[in-house]
């Protein structure tokens, strides 16, 4: 931060000889307040676990997510390897995760296919009514906490509106991805590819439990277990 500090003197205009660097210099401010907010972005970036096959590991790693998805749990009822094994699946645990871009003239970058972002990928519209619903108004999607009180909210809607068991990862992946209409009219049918992607939810979410059962009394105190699964 010495350099940044360096760069916000020249920019005030305190040059060695007390002349003004704003007259010699007039985008100087402009590249220093970039500067700024690049550096503070990358202070602010979460690095994604460096195993994220193994629950227990990513945990130990990231300790406050423990108490983030335990908090979801209890709130939403869904357990911690099915919100997880969701997470992992639309994000691979990074922030700030986007759809790629779509390309015009097969050279110049366009618009992206769609507004998902985030840990959980939630498009604008659907975080917008999640916070309405959970009054929330402060959520972001790049944080873990708030990306995974989403999934147990989401998750813990299709329970309701689509019968779906809570341990059923599948199923839940399904919902997500297809919408709780979409899934209730079946539209994943079709789509072979989402079938073989829900299938593999569920076998990571039932990884986790198995990893999570041993190694949960590490995270909860008094050693209870948290979730059924």
């Amino acid at each position: 931060m010495v350099f940044a500090w360096g760069a916000i003197r020249v920019a005030r205009g305190w040059g060695r000889d007390g002349e003004s660097m704003r007259l010699r210099f007039p985008t100087l401010r402009i590249l220093t307040g970039c500067l700024l907010i690049f550096l503070l972005h990358g202070c602010a970036t979460t690095t994604p676990p460096k195993q994220p096959d193994n629950l227990c590991e990513i945990f130990s790693e990231h300790s406050d997510w423990h108490d983030d998805a335990a908090k979801s749990y209890r709130r939403w009822g869904i357990p911690v390897p099915v919100m997880m094994a969701i997470l992992h699946q639309e994000s691979s645990y990074v922030s700030d995760a986007r759809p790629p871009r779509t390309t015009c003239l097969w050279i110049f970058p366009g618009p992206r296919t769609s507004s998902a972002y985030g840990y959980a990928q939630v498009k604008d519209e659907t975080w917008e009514e999640y916070q309405k619903s959970t009054g929330h108004s402060g959520a972001d999607r790049d944080d873990f906490a708030d990306a995974i009180d989403f999934v147990g909210w989401y998750c813990h809607l299709s329970v309701k509106q689509c019968g779906i068991s809570k341990d059923n990862a599948r199923d839940l992946y399904l919902a997500y991805h297809e919408g709780r209409g979409g899934f209730n009219r079946r539209t994943y049918a079709k789509k072979k590819w989402l079938v073989q992607v829900a299938d593999k939810v569920q076998k990571r979410a039932t990884l986790y439990a198995g990893q999570l059962a041993g190694c949960e009394k590490k995270f909860i105190s008094g050693g209870s277990c948290l979730w059924p699964f």
